[in-house]
């Protein structure tokens, strides 16, 4: 398996963990029929995990309909988890993080091209600021408490911005797909400037186990950026 060269100057994508099986919700392209989400690259949200070597074990479930009504009680409880979500960012609770996450979930954010109108594409095939499973997730988080994370220590203040939240439903009713635009700002230090991220992101939510709320399944962070303005991503979006 390839690795990928990432933001913070780890290595992602390396295979070195073990390989998490297929999980529950797992389902072959087009199960749904469902259109999924598009970038303005034209491709649907859910073929970056198809085409990375970490996402073959995510689910390929995609929307179905329109965006459910914001009285929607599925709609209310994808709205909370992600302002829930944002508060633990914030504080930098990754282990906590960790926790909300499916065994097989696939964390990819692509690397954004400028290209002209109509030319099909605006992401670079085959690269990503983070291309990421749960054990690379995981180790991401174990190096945070090591005296070699420097690029946090001290630590950024964060603030995760989340809105223009769609759910939508799949075609099993433990999934649901949520759209959502984020807004990062990031502080480190007295001196530097601070940097702001903007992006868009299609979140898979699984229900946990036993039904009491939900897990994230897959996420596809699209940045709003082709060259992003922070020194290193050592956060999550």
């Amino acid at each position: 398996m390839t690795a990928r060269d990432t933001h913070d100057g780890t290595r992602s994508g390396t295979g070195s963990g073990p390989d998490p099986g297929p999980g529950p919700g797992t389902e072959s392209n087009g199960g749904d029929g469902g259109t999924g989400t598009e970038g303005s690259d034209g491709r649907n949200c859910r073929s970056y995990s198809a085409d990375s070597p970490l996402g073959g074990h995510a689910s390929t479930l995609q929307r179905t309909g329109r965006s459910l009504p914001f009285s929607d009680e599925r709609h209310l409880q994808a709205h909370h988890w992600l302002v829930e979500e944002a508060y633990t960012l914030d504080a930098q609770r990754y282990e906590d993080w960790l926790a909300l996450l499916t065994e097989d979930v696939h964390y990819i954010m692509p690397v954004r091209v400028t290209t002209a109108r109509g030319a099909g594409y605006d992401s670079s095939p085959g690269m990503a600021h983070f291309d990421e499973n749960k054990y690379s997730l995981s180790r991401r988080v174990a190096r945070f408490a090591t005296e070699h994370a420097w690029t946090e220590d001290p630590p950024s203040r964060l603030r995760h911005h989340v809105g223009n939240v769609r759910t939508f439903a799949t075609a099993d009713p433990a999934h649901l797909v949520v759209d959502s635009a984020l807004l990062l700002y990031r502080s480190r230090g007295d001196v530097r400037e601070p940097a702001v991220i903007s992006a868009g992101r299609e979140d898979l939510l699984r229900r946990a186990p036993g039904g009491e709320g939900w897990l994230l399944a897959r996420r596809t962070v699209l940045a709003d950026d082709s060259v992003l303005r922070t020194q290193n991503l050592a956060v999550f979006l």
